[in-house]
């Protein structure tokens, strides 16, 4: 099969078909802004609550985006069709390329107020909420979703077909059921399946690691594109890799701990500038240690920065990574 190396979604094409998961809390934009440095595709928001909108209760740190990051979607979650609606409509004054509708998040105060995976046991609900939002806005609108609810509850098939249906110019397909949260393995027979029937693209995501898994994705599926997740946490360069990959090249640069360190002490900065010192420092947590996994002392060096409570501590650990060979 042919290794695709762009995505037209409508008017708007993703060139490398490569796409970053909306994930709460790290998705932001120093984050994002980095993986559109390393060549990735299209980036996504943060979730944002429909209701947040509607009362202005939103923050401007989670609306935020940079010219430099498009194209660019808002992904937006609730319940309620004219909710949904409305909020679309608000963000699209903000001028994004595509408003995203999130009907696969599992956290669980988000599924108990009807939104996100649990829309999937509601297909009918979803055809109303993504025709509302596509009747009220003049920006593309895809969808996000999972397999299904659980295993007796196989209805993602039939979830993004009335999506199709209703007008959703693209899928995206995270092969877990909700009662797996993000165990066990991603089912990309289901992606491919979905793939298969729909005629609007179909981005797989679930499981992906690393840039040949992308590769190996976009080469032996139907999909248009990928979309990485947490595979891209401590590793933008997943992207950059990638696009080699795809482009032709047989290997691709992998980064030294040098530059791993250098690449958090970057982030750190940006994300301090960003969202001030407290709260990013409490955000880098999570990314920091992940650039220094499998480097020596990573484990000591991740308890410690777990306790950082200022940027000048997380400098000073991420400058003992320095000497490394």
């Amino acid at each position: 099969m042919q290794v695709k190396d762009k995505i037209f979604i409508k008017q708007k094409v993703i060139s490398p078909p490569l796409a970053l998961a909306p994930m709460a809390g790290v998705t932001n934009h120093p984050f994002r802004y980095l993986c559109k440095e390393m060549g990735c595709g299209l980036l996504v928001s943060e979730m944002i609550s429909a209701k947040s909108l509607l009362y202005q209760s939103a923050r401007d740190t989670l609306l935020f985006f940079a010219p430099e990051e498009r194209p660019f979607a808002y992904q937006i979650f609730g319940s309620d069709p004219a909710e949904m609606a409305e909020a679309a409509l608000i963000l699209e004054a903000r001028n994004p390329d595509f408003i995203d509708i999130n009907l696969g998040c599992p956290a669980p105060k988000i599924v108990k107020g009807g939104a996100g995976a649990a829309l999937l046991k509601e297909p009918r609900k979803v055809y109303s909420i993504v025709r509302s939002v596509v009747d009220a806005v003049k920006v593309p609108v895809t969808v996000k979703i999972r397999k299904g609810w659980s295993s007796l509850d196989k209805q993602g098939l039939k979830v993004a077909l009335l999506a199709e249906e209703a007008g959703a110019a693209a899928v995206t397909v995270h092969g877990r059921f909700r009662e797996q949260m993000y165990c066990g393995k991603a089912d990309w027979f289901f992606i491919e399946e979905v793939a298969s029937f729909l005629t609007i693209p179909v981005i797989g995501n679930g499981d992906i690691t690393s840039a040949y898994d992308i590769y190996r994705a976009l080469k032996e599926t139907s999909c248009a594109g990928v979309m990485v997740g947490r595979g891209a946490v401590g590793n933008p360069w997943i992207f950059k890799q990638a696009a080699a990959l795809l482009a032709g090249a047989k290997t691709y640069h992998i980064p030294s701990p040098q530059e791993k360190v250098a690449m958090a002490k970057r982030h750190l900065h940006m994300m301090v500038n960003f969202k001030g010192a407290k709260v990013g420092v409490l955000e880098m947590r999570r990314h920091c240690a992940s650039y220094l996994k499998g480097l020596p002392g990573a484990s000591a060096a991740r308890d410690r920065l777990h306790r950082a409570e200022t940027p000048q501590e997380m400098l000073t650990i991420l400058d003992e990574f320095k000497t490394l060979p």
